[in-house]
Formats: C-alpha cells, sequence, structure tokens
C-alpha cells in the first residue's frame, strides 16, 4: 500500500510539472525597426512581420558627439495603421562626454508629443546608450530623473552590454528602470565573429541572476564589414556605408546558430527573460540583413534550408536563366552552375558570373559573392539555344 501511495504522490508531482511548463508564457518576439528613412519599402515589411512579432521597437532620436541630435524620419500613418506596440527607442551615441539631463529629457518629451499629436501611442522609452562601467554611477542618476521626468505610466527600458555584469553598481542600474534589453551581438573580436552563442547562453543566464526583473535579449539577424583603419585596427560598417577604401571582411550572424539559440531559451529559459528582440526589421535593399523570410523562421523555430533551382523564361526563342531559392534560409550565391544546351547562337552571364560555353555545357562561374535571401530569384544569364535540357542543370555550392 505504501508503494502505491508513493507512485500515486510522484504521479502528481510529475503531472504538476508538466502543468507548470504548459502553462509557462512563450517567449514574446519582437522587432527594431532602425532605419533614419522610412521609405516606401516599410509597408510590405511590416505588414508581412506582423504575425510573428508582437512589438516593434522604433529608432526615434539621436544624440551624437559632434553632430547634435537628429530625429528619425518615420512614416507615422503606417505605424498607427500597423497597430502593433512602439517603443521609442532614443540613441545617445556612447561617445558623449556626458549625458546633459535637462537637454535630453526636453528632447525625448518633445518627440514624445510630436509623436502623439500624430496619433501614435507610445508603450514605452527605451535609452540605448553605451557607457563604460566607470560611468554606469553616473548613468544610473541620469536613467532616476529622466524616469521622474517621464510620465509615471510610460514604461523605461535600457540596452545593456554584457561588459555590466563585472560592475558592483549594475543592480542599482537595473533598480532604476522598468525592464533591460541585453544586447549579446558585437564586434569584440574579429576572430569570433559578429556572434558567439555559447558566450550569449552564459551572459543570458548570468543576466537573470543579477536582476529581479523582466529582460530581454537583442539578438542579430544581420551582417557587417570589417575595415581596417590607419593603425589596422577594424572599422564597423554596419547599415549606413562609410566613404572610405579597403578591404572589406563581411561578418554575418548565421541563421542556424541564432535558431538553435531561441530553441534553447524557449526550453531552458534564464529566470526573468521575458523575449527576443531581433535586429534588425528587413527591407529589399538591406544587403546585410537577412530576409524577413529567413528572420521568420528563425523566430519560429522552423527547420531551416536552402532550396536552389533554377527557371527558365522563354521569350520568342530566348531563354532567360534565373536562379531561385524556394526554401527558407537566404543563401550564398551557388560558385558554379551548369546547363545542358546545344547548337547556341548566344548566350551570355549577368553581372556576378562568368560565362564558359562548350559544345553541350553552358557553365556559370560566380565572379563575386552574393546572398540569395529565401523566397528570392536572380538572373544569371541568357541563352538562344536550339536545345536547352532543363532538367540537365546543376547548381554547385
Amino acid at each position: 500500500m505504501r508503494v502505491i501511495v508513493g507512485l500515486s504522490a510522484m504521479l502528481a508531482v510529475l503531472l504538476l510539472c508538466a502543468c507548470e511548463r504548459q502553462d509557462a508564457a512563450p517567449l514574446d518576439q519582437q522587432l527594431y525597426v532602425w532605419q533614419r528613412q522610412w521609405t516606401s519599402a516599410h509597408e510590405l515589411a511590416l505588414k508581412d512581420s506582423r504575425s510573428d512579432f508582437s512589438t516593434l521597437r522604433v529608432l526615434a532620436l539621436q544624440a551624437f558627439p559632434n553632430d547634435g541630435w537628429h530625429r528619425a524620419q518615420i512614416d507615422a500613418p503606417l505605424l498607427k495603421h500597423d497597430g502593433r506596440l512602439v517603443i521609442a527607442v532614443i540613441r545617445l551615441d556612447g561617445q558623449l562626454k556626458a549625458l546633459d539631463q535637462q537637454q535630453v529629457s526636453a528632447q525625448i518629451l518633445r518627440m514624445l508629443a510630436d509623436w502623439q499629436a500624430q496619433g501614435l501611442t507610445v508603450s514605452g522609452v527605451e535609452i540605448d546608450h553605451d557607457a563604460g562601467n566607470a560611468r554606469l554611477p553616473a548613468y544610473t542618476d541620469f536613467l532616476v530623473n529622466l524616469r521622474g521626468a517621464l510620465p509615471a505610466s510610460l514604461p523605461l527600458s535600457i540596452t545593456a552590454l554584457p561588459a555590466w555584469l563585472d560592475s558592483p553598481q549594475l543592480p542599482a542600474l537595473l533598480a532604476s528602470v522598468d525592464s533591460s534589453v541585453l544586447q549579446v551581438h558585437a564586434v569584440s573580436d574579429p576572430r569570433r565573429g559578429l556572434f558567439d552563442p555559447e558566450q550569449a547562453r552564459r551572459w543570458a543566464k548570468a543576466w537573470g541572476q543579477v536582476t529581479d526583473k523582466a529582460f530581454y535579449l537583442a539578438l542579430p539577424a544581420y551582417g557587417v564589414a570589417l575595415l581596417p583603419d590607419a593603425d589596422g585596427a577594424p572599422v564597423v560598417e554596419s547599415e549606413v556605408p562609410l566613404e572610405r577604401g579597403g578591404q572589406r571582411r563581411e561578418l554575418l550572424a548565421d541563421p542556424q546558430q541564432l535558431s538553435r539559440l531561441a530553441n534553447d531559451m524557449r526550453e531552458d529559459r534564464p529566470e526573468h527573460l521575458a523575449g527576443l528582440i531581433w535586429f534588425r526589421l528587413p527591407l529589399p535593399n538591406d544587403r546585410r540583413a537577412w530576409s524577413l523570410g529567413t528572420l521568420r523562421a528563425v523566430a519560429r523555430g522552423d527547420a531551416l534550408s536552402s532550396q536552389l533551382g533554377l527557371t527558365f523564361s522563354d521569350h520568342d526563342g530566348l531563354q532567360d536563366i534565373a536562379l531561385r531559392n524556394i526554401g527558407n534560409l537566404d543563401s550564398a550565391w551557388p560558385t558554379r552552375i551548369t546547363v545542358k544546351a546545344s547548337a547556341c547562337e548566344g548566350a551570355d552571364a549577368l553581372a556576378g558570373y562568368s560565362l564558359q560555353q562548350s559544345a553541350d555545357l553552358l557553365t556559370f562561374t560566380r565572379l563575386r559573392d552574393g546572398r540569395l535571401p529565401a523566397g528570392g530569384q536572380r538572373a544569371i544569364g541568357w541563352a538562344r539555344c536550339a536545345f536547352i535540357d532543363q532538367g540537365g542543370s546543376h547548381v554547385d555550392p
């Protein structure tokens, strides 16, 4: 009888644990909208992202050490029509010698009033400031005063750096705001790339032990280029091209790595982790961002794969040849593409590829690097031939 009771008690505990796991809130998924100048491309990007991301953290205002204040030129009617929660992000450059409390507060309140006048409801303010550890006490005082200047009902959050984990000031800093966004992507060492998933896991778990409030992980869905400066140190080029020469070394966050990390965060969630925020909303001309198709697949936890193939479009005997990716994972342009063809009057490759032609084969060879987005298509050449074996094409990664 005692054995039966023991088994029943154990079963009850297991069922209770299962219910607790089932009832745990899913990780929230949010997006940074980081374009300084909104364009017509934002309409489709916002529409296609709406079902997968609950909240938009929108770049609103920036302060630079030698260039003053700059407002992002948003499309307020479009943002209002989108209907999602909006958090205004204020970027205070880390090179600012000091933060002028009165000036910063005035700029933020003026921006909030202007947005409200345009029909926008702001759900929070996020301060993005890369303060060094030595400046965290002053930054804490700044945030306490800013909290008092903002409406009491408006949540205040900050972008946070993993380096702050080494500071005894961190608990007081986090106590001054309603939530934090731990940024785990940066080029600290070019040899380690843009993102280190194991390091990100350690930082997230450590952060959950320090804070008693909700926090989010800011994760990369983009790439950067590194250029050497005069001393050989790396200069980072991101969404804004730099007017300087030199060889660019491209670093791209790996969607497969980020997908595994996101799944790990769901299955073994660090304490107080509320969600993931992806940087940044991609637009079609954003050559260093993942496509929205790949970003959505990663956010959903879908299995990722590229599926490359060729399409042929006939125009009075001339075949336009295009490469397409019907998978959900962005792909590098393939190194070589071969097409069985004979009796060709003419053929040529388009930008990015060269063509070698033999009696029964067209070979397109990649000349430079590029990416084909998930669901995307790119013309690679044309041919006018008596016979093209469309089933005899081969794409070599």
